[in-house]
């Protein structure tokens, strides 16, 4: 069913979506028309997304889960097998999975936990793009976003995190530039402050209902998987609607 909506019959992939800002902008892709593909290492959150789904479009719709660990990269290929021999074209991707790691001085900061965090916020990134550029270029208006932080830059104790957010950019950047002459278009969002666990870890005395929820910044997203969306290589901030 393609229905309507402003991602009526595109194909979404969306990674880290069983919970917080990548469960957000899944049920509002499938509410928009949008065929979601999901992905997380937790399969009973997946289930419950696609319950939500399910429920909001009166059993119309659903969501494809793919239950994988990106730092795998044979699940990554075996993903991008499993789109191509299915829809044959990849619409949109969001990159939203990340992980926060321990707020530190960067020489307190454990290797196997700067292994761990390279591996998922940058090196999964690099490998979803390396698998799947081929059936977003298939697609006649391929759009790519990935989720970065106001830490990007530098931060003082948000060390790994603040680092791999940082590459992150530049790596999201340089692809936008390689593929200026394509129909692709490659974007990044910065949320801000929004009501996730992630959030929550990293300010444990905020008072969370200070802050927005995760359905409450969905439109950034929409408006740049949408067709119509004519720039690329920039970060959008949802708290500055100007600054795409």
């Amino acid at each position: 069913m393609t229905g309507t909506g402003r991602l009526a019959g595109r194909v979404a992939l969306i990674t880290g979506a069983s919970r917080g800002i990548g469960a957000a902008v899944a049920r509002r892709f499938a509410a928009e028309g949008a065929q979601v593909i999901l992905t997380a290492r937790t399969t009973a959150g997946l289930e419950e997304v696609d319950d939500a789904i399910r429920a909001a479009s009166g059993g119309e719709r659903h969501a494809t889960l793919v239950p994988l660990d990106l730092r795998n990269v044979e699940d990554v290929d075996k993903l991008q097998l499993a789109i191509a021999s299915r829809f044959r074209r990849l619409d949109v991707l969001v990159g939203n999975a990340g992980l926060l790691g321990t707020l530190t001085p960067v020489a307190q900061v454990a290797p196997e936990e700067w292994g761990e965090l390279v591996a998922v916020n940058l090196t999964a990134n690099w490998r979803l793009i390396r698998a799947l550029e081929p059936q977003l270029l298939a697609s006649d208006s391929g759009r790519a976003i990935f989720l970065t932080s106001g830490v990007a830059g530098g931060r003082a104790y948000w060390g790994t995190y603040a680092v791999t957010k940082t590459a992150l950019e530049a790596l999201a950047r340089t692809w936008a530039e390689e593929m200026d002459k394509t129909t692709l278009k490659v974007n990044l969002i910065n949320p801000g402050a929004v009501r996730t666990g992630m959030r929550a870890q990293a300010y444990p005395g905020e008072d969370p209902m200070t802050l927005p929820t995760p359905d409450d910044i969905t439109d950034a997203f929409v408006r740049l998987a949408e067709p119509s969306c004519d720039f690329t290589g920039r970060v959008v901030d949802v708290r500055r609607p100007d600054s795409a």
